[in-house]
């Protein structure tokens, strides 16, 4: 089998990971105390791929790693319905708490901890029969999930260099800023995330906050429904890895169809169908209108807008019973019509995976999973408020007292911009002919061939 080591690191980590056991457990039949309830074979089938069995093939037991540098989230989890589900070993946590400050997760508090999670990594790591990789929930804004959650990433970059590693980063929005040095946390996260990732699924509270909003009709969403939307979103992506399926069937064959340049992995995630509660007996849920919801704007779980770029690469995962030919030819009419949003040097940019198992309560759903140049949006905003803070040089102390250089966030803050021109210069490339239609520009010189 091919394993699947998860690990999350910080209060929004382990929040939005603890909810996504809860939700595969449940697709899995498996209840809280870790034991099969379940009616079906192929729920059994690629269990391996996130559980362990126990010795006594009694029980299933999640292969993750919970982190924190601080007790009160390990605390809440331990304490809630799902608490027993995971092994009392794999909650390593410190005392400190790393105080939303990148340095003390990254390079004090969190290095001393680091060791003692990777001890618990290897213990999980080493009686797979063919790991294919980690996946991490962390947020990018905080001290742990962004300073403790890339230190983690470098060391299993340095110990497992021919593993996937994959995340799932809360990133930093507009209008729900939890914590004033979000910006600075952000982009020595992003400089990280470049170098040390192979895909990073970012989602962002702005978007989820509008999806409950506008579409679920919710009027004042607690933390419980963006972290539910967040596990719909997880349990769609990894649908492929824990049911039989023909695409995608793996964390590096995803990879390979989603990342044409190395640093280009940042991926936006959308799902359907989302409907209001009490209008959901108004909608027929049909293939076309899932495919017509999975590329629209407002279903995305990033605030950027899909139309101010282009998809490099998409992966769409339907669940359900349906009928493969249908979803081929919506998926096709999809990129007819909208072909412009699409670059044309990759021909057959959208994967299409079916998987019969549909999420509970619901007879279809898809999952969308898009690499476009339109995230670049995510990395400029941070730069914007990252530059107003770091011109003043203000908040600084606070990470130069834990042994941070200056250089540092410089070089942090160029990484991200060149990011940004990268995406940028991939969304204005055209075929060639393209080029030679062009106008000359009035007062600048061409060289003569």
């Amino acid at each position: 089998m091919r394993e699947i080591v998860h690990l999350q690191a910080g209060q929004c980590g382990n929040q939005i990971g603890s909810k996504f056991w809860e939700i595969i457990s449940d697709e899995h039949g498996i209840d809280p105390t870790g034991r099969y309830h379940g009616d079906s074979e192929l729920q059994l089938e690629r269990i391996q791929v996130y559980y362990n069995e126990a010795s006594d093939g009694s029980r299933f037991v999640p292969r993750a790693v919970l982190v924190d540098l601080e007790p009160g989230t390990m605390d809440a989890i331990r304490s809630s319905s799902y608490g027993q589900l995971f092994r009392p070993d794999n909650y390593v946590f410190g005392q400190s708490g790393a105080g939303n400050n990148w340095a003390k997760g990254h390079y004090t508090e969190g290095a001393e901890l680091v060791e003692a999670v990777m001890d618990v990594v290897r213990k999980e790591a080493e009686p797979c029969d063919c790991l294919q990789g980690f996946q991490l929930t962390h947020s990018l804004g905080g001290g742990t999930g962004s300073g403790l959650g890339t230190l983690l990433l470098s060391k299993l970059r340095e110990e497992y260099p021919d593993r996937i590693v994959n995340t799932f980063s809360v990133t930093p929005s507009p209008k729900v800023s939890d914590t004033v040095v979000e910006p600075y946390n952000a982009t020595l996260s992003v400089h990280q995330l470049v170098e040390n990732t192979d895909e990073t699924f970012c989602i962002d509270n702005e978007a989820l906050y509008d999806i409950c909003f506008r579409t679920l009709r919710l009027a004042s969403p607690t933390y419980g429904d963006l972290n539910h939307l967040v596990s719909l979103t997880m349990s769609g992506v990894t649908t492929c890895l824990r049911f039989p399926g023909q695409l995608n069937a793996d964390l590096r064959k995803l990879a390979v169809n989603m990342v044409p340049f190395p640093r280009l992995h940042f991926f936006m995630p959308g799902f359907a169908p989302l409907t209001a509660r009490n209008s959901q007996g108004y909608r027929a849920l049909t293939v076309a209108e899932l495919t017509q919801q999975m590329f629209s704007p407002v279903n995305m779980m990033a605030a950027c807008d899909p139309r101010r770029g282009r998809y490099l690469t998409v992966a769409a995962i339907f669940r359900g019973r349906m009928s493969m030919k249908e979803v081929d030819e919506q998926m096709l009419t999809v990129q007819d019509k909208n072909s412009s949003y699409f670059v044309e040097w990759i021909p057959n940019n959208v994967k299409v995976a079916v998987c019969d198992v549909p999420p509970r309560g619901l007879k279809m759903a898809a999952t969308f999973v898009g690499n476009t140049t339109a995230i670049q949006e995510i990395f400029k905003r941070i730069s914007e408020q990252f530059t107003l803070m770091f011109r003043r040089k203000a908040f600084l102390h606070w990470y130069t007292g834990e042994g941070m250089d200056e250089m540092e966030f410089t070089e942090a803050e160029s990484n991200m911009n060149d990011l940004v021109s990268e995406y940028q210069q991939y969304e204005e490339v055209g075929v060639d002919d393209e080029f030679d239609e062009q106008e000359e520009v009035p007062g600048e010189e061409y060289p003569e061939e």
